[in-house]
């Protein structure tokens, strides 16, 4: 199995990492300072990003977007990684999947303008009370004539002030348990619908999380995206990828960024005399950093190269969540310690690299939460989950 990059893929890396150099990490300063992107920053570097095929890469080329492979995708990822948060979202655009179970008319108001950078949107799953267990959520729906009535809350919705629509799930069959949820699509401004408080986070500077309330908001039929009982089925492939991409394949990119920064702060900071990357501790830190990342950038692209293949491998997928967000707290942790008492200070960017890092093991399903499943699996005899040669077979 040869992962030497091609060509193409090398001129994919270059160009985002030069997109990122020249035209968003300037950026970043203002955004952590501030919590804010200015409107007309957020529009110049998109267009940029289109400009350059970057934008929605994850979308087939038929609807617009970038018609990456799975494994092109997660490299392209990787590139995201090496900045903020809410400069991904503006210049590369933020347009999951789930809308592509629409239907012609959904596709035509929803997705197709959000590929082209019109519209934007969020998915609205997470509940105070329900937190990693999606099926465990009380927003309902209610069917009312030729349509449907909600009721509920969630939190934690990234982007929400952002946003002009959402992909929210409820409950449609309380009876049914996990096959009763479904997902709908909620225009910001329905009568009922408020977006709450933006919630103060650690990190993340510039992206909004929202509470959001649903009071008898009245949608019509042609608001429910998918079958009816099916939204746990469209969440979870929606958070798979999520998982995937924006979690683990970005903190590959992130952490190899911050290994190449501590390896430049190793070769020039001096200390008794010497380099401090001469220090057979501080070798030991930057060795355990890119083996560490090493691994965690096979075992992406070989999951990568099996969805690819047709495989949903749903327990690599939960695997990496926690090996790549783990491994990039680990990673930021030394830098911390490489740098010292400079690493510590808001002068340089590595503590808000550390404050960004630690939601990673939290959202999108615990570490916790992960590995339970993947114990769960292995015990009822799924050991594709660790043998390479069982996948093979």
């Amino acid at each position: 199995m040869d992962f030497s990059l091609s060509e193409e893929q090398r001129l994919l890396v270059a160009t985002i990492r030069g997109f990122i150099d020249d035209e968003l990490r300037p950026l970043e300063t203002e955004i952590e300072e501030t919590g804010q992107l200015a409107d007309e920053a957020a529009d110049r570097i998109r267009a940029r990003s289109q400009a350059l095929g970057l934008y929605a890469v994850n979308i087939p080329a038929e609807y617009g977007g970038g018609g990456l492979s799975v494994l092109d995708w997660m490299i392209a990822e990787e590139q995201f990684g090496r900045t903020s948060d809410i400069l991904i979202r503006r210049a590369f655009g933020n347009v999951y999947e789930i809308l592509l179970a629409g239907t012609a008319a959904q596709i035509e108001e929803y997705l197709l303008p959000a590929v082209r950078g019109e519209r934007t949107f969020s998915v609205a799953f997470t509940e105070p009370e329900a937190g990693s267990d999606a099926a465990a959520i009380s927003t309902s729906a209610v069917r009312k004539g030729d349509g449907w009535v909600l009721n509920g809350a969630k939190h934690f919705i990234s982007d929400g002030l952002y946003s002009d629509f959402f992909i929210v799930t409820a409950v449609t069959d309380p009876a049914a348990g996990a096959r009763g949820i479904s997902t709908f699509i909620l225009d910001k401004g329905l009568p009922g619908f408020t977006i709450g408080r933006d919630q103060p986070m650690m990190g993340l500077r510039g992206t909004s999380h929202v509470e959001m309330r649903f009071e008898e908001v009245v949608l019509d039929d042609g608001r429910l995206l998918g079958e009816e009982g099916q939204g746990l089925k469209l969440a979870l492939a929606t958070l798979g990828r999520v998982r995937l991409a924006q979690v683990a394949a970005r903190a590959v990119g992130k952490a190899s960024m911050i290994l190449d920064s501590c390896l430049g702060y190793a070769r020039d900071r001096r200390q008794f005399g010497s380099a401090i990357g001469e220090f057979q501790l501080v070798q030991q830190m930057l060795a355990d950093s890119a083996m560490e990342i090493n691994a965690c950038r096979l075992a992406l692209w070989h999951t990568a190269s099996r969805i690819d293949a047709g495989d949903e491998a749903r327990g690599a997928i939960s695997m990496l969540k926690v090996q790549a967000s783990e491994m990039l707290g680990r990673v930021v942790d030394r830098a911390v310690q490489i740098y010292g008492g400079a690493g510590y200070c808001r002068d340089l960017p590595i503590e808000r690299y550390y404050r960004d890092a630690r939601i990673s093991r939290i959202y999108d399903g615990t570490s916790e939460i992960h590995r339970m499943v993947m114990a769960r699996q292995m015990m009822k005899g799924d050991v594709g989950l660790f043998d390479i040669y069982e996948q093979a077979g």
